[in-house]
């Protein structure tokens, strides 16, 4: 779907609310219970090892949800470069300049095809930031799958 108009900056930030409302909070809330049980364990009676058993599990749960994060992002970047570089090839017969970093084409990526090569080679002759490719996009291509 393209538009004239470049939504609001807030637009590009997607929640997956199953994840970050409701996984991760509940993740975060046993870590401080368990360490609190810890602490009043430790200072009751000395005999910790169930709470410190309980803790290692809650930081086991968090560390491990979000390394299931930043593989899914790492992934999405993967596929969106690839996508990108794709339609570059398509567009104009040549790949993608290897100086464009990853959120530089995650940004590109929201560019219309009538000005997508142009805008590949400003980003990398000017050295533009993300915000700056958005800035300059005016047929907005939005990526509604992205999280």
């Amino acid at each position: 779907m393209m538009s004239m108009k470049q939504p609001k900056t807030s637009t590009f930030l997607r929640f997956d609310w199953p994840y970050h409302f409701v996984t991760l909070p509940l993740a975060l809330v046993l870590l401080v219970c368990s360490v609190l049980l810890l602490i009043r364990t430790a200072r009751a009676d000395g005999d910790d090892g169930l709470a410190l058993l309980v803790v290692g599990f809650a930081l086991a749960l968090v560390f491990a949800l979000m390394r299931m994060r930043r593989y899914a992002t790492k992934t999405q970047d993967r596929i969106v470069r690839i996508e990108e570089q794709f339609r570059h090839y398509r567009l104009t017969g040549r790949q993608l300049d290897e100086r464009l970093n990853v959120r530089q084409i995650i940004a590109l990526r929201n560019a219309g095809d009538e000005e997508f090569p142009a805008l590949c080679e400003q980003a990398v002759e000017e050295r533009l930031e993300p915000a700056a490719i958005r800035e300059r996009i005016s047929q907005w291509r939005d990526d509604t799958m992205r999280i």
